[in-house]
């Protein structure tokens, strides 16, 4: 099996409204995410590529014009997003235009992320 990834940074703001008002994910924060998507494939194609990186600049647009500085509750439509729906999010557009998408990693922070892998 081969496997690539490409990561791809933005900064956007967020909050959890179904916390506790203590909590601080409660109040409105940002975070500078970091979105990698892996690609996998048992065979390399032609030019000795799972796929070429060039190819996945179309992610690279729509994070930069969708959610780059945007406020991801506003985005996505919900009261609540998790790095873990965002990366669900991710995993899913991605999926639809590259069949060999196999997980999308969100970091919100240097120490942590969410992967959705289905």
């Amino acid at each position: 099996m081969f496997t690539i990834a490409k990561q791809y940074h933005f900064s956007a703001s967020h909050q959890l409204a179904y916390l506790p008002e203590d909590h601080p994910c409660a109040r409105l924060h940002g975070h500078n995410y970091i979105v990698e998507v892996e690609l996998q494939s048992e065979e390399l194609n032609h030019n000795g590529f799972v796929r070429d990186y060039r190819e996945l600049d179309a992610l690279k647009t729509y994070i930069d014009e969708t959610f780059d500085h945007r406020h991801l509750n506003e985005v996505l439509g919900e009261h609540n997003i998790t790095a873990e729906q965002i990366a669900q999010h991710f995993y899913e557009w991605c999926k639809s235009r590259w069949p060999e998408v196999s997980a999308v990693r969100v970091s919100e922070t240097p120490r942590s992320w969410a992967e959705y892998r289905p």
